[in-house]
């Protein structure tokens, strides 16, 4: 059966018509609920008032810390001794200064410091200092 312009459609079409207007609708709401609940999700995991800082853009002072690393890391064993000073795993290295997943405690902080101004007196890698205990 076809039709032409201009001719009324069937009650079953006008019908179908309207259901799909409607599915239309019901599919643009979901869409907006949808986005309305990740927007929610997003906020509900905002770190409380004293949570523990991730690295990223909260935390640009520990990013220039790792900016400032990131040549003398490239040497050979530079990572490797870093990890000895910190008394961690070489892998606890690569998420800080790599992969950027994991930010050390306040007292490794202060020995990477200490690590970081003793290469850049120094002009070139040494040995590295002992952690101060």
């Amino acid at each position: 059966m076809t039709f032409e312009r201009g001719m009324a459609l069937p009650v079953q079409a006008q019908s179908l018509e309207v259901v799909m207007r409607i599915l239309g609708e019901l599919g643009a709401l979901a869409v907006e609920h949808a986005q309305r609940a990740s927007q929610r999700r997003k906020e509900a995991r905002r770190p409380r008032k004293g949570a523990t800082l991730r690295p990223g853009e909260e935390t640009p002072l520990w990013s220039a810390v790792v900016e400032q690393m990131r040549p003398h890391l490239r040497v050979r064993g530079a990572k490797t001794s870093l990890a000895r000073v910190l008394e961690v795993p070489r892998q606890r290295v690569h998420d800080y200064f790599v992969a950027g997943t994991k930010m050390p405690d306040a007292e490794r902080m202060i020995h990477i410091l200490l690590w970081l101004a003793s290469r850049e007196a120094e002009g070139t890698v040494g040995k590295s200092p002992k952690p101060l205990c």
